[in-house]
């Protein structure tokens, strides 16, 4: 399908010099790719400058994409990896205020699971990356070893021990703070 629909139509495009394209795929991932930066640092003015950064490397690195893999996988494992990388660079503690409201539907349904809620966030803050990281995209976001695999640049080996060292160490930390 050669159209504006078509991502790989798109890169082939801005390849070709056609700016246009590339403003069509920014509008088109600027949102997602925004939220799951947000997931990492939860900070707007963060996740805003990590947003940016990812569409500077995309279109500075569209010769490397691999069109045998869908875009917005090579999008997401760069917005993954600008996320950890700014999270390093910048080595500061989050705050997660207790009273931001929840994206969620029914957010004011409960206030015990909204407690319960920001007491996992608080204590995944508190997670190394390495491990938040899976954490997130598997368990918020819904990948398959086989996509964080990809999205981490790791071998799922790798992927299902963080996974399992993160889930340890959360427990550990949600004990620890008399959440569980």
């Amino acid at each position: 399908m050669n159209n504006e629909n078509d991502d790989q139509y798109l890169v082939q495009e801005c390849l070709n010099g056609k700016g246009k394209s590339f403003e069509i795929i920014v509008n088109r991932y600027y949102k997602t790719v925004f939220r799951l930066a947000d997931k990492f640092v939860h900070d707007f003015d963060d996740a805003e400058e990590i947003t940016q950064s990812v569409f500077v490397k995309a279109y500075e690195n569209l010769r490397n994409y691999n069109s045998k893999y869908k875009f917005f996988s090579w999008l997401y494992r760069i917005t993954v990896n600008e996320s950890i990388n700014y999270k390093r660079k910048r080595n500061k503690t989050i705050v997660i205020d207790a009273n931001m409201p929840s994206l969620e539907p029914d957010a004011g349904s409960s206030y015990e699971k909204n407690e319960l809620s920001s007491k996992i966030k608080d204590a995944l803050m508190e997670l190394d990356m390495i491990y938040r990281a899976p954490l997130v995209l598997k368990h918020f976001m819904g990948y398959s070893y086989k996509e964080l695999s990809y999205l981490l640049d790791v071998p799922e080996k790798t992927v299902k021990s963080r996974l399992y060292t993160g889930r340890q160490l959360l427990k550990d930390i949600l004990l620890r703070n008399r959440v569980l």
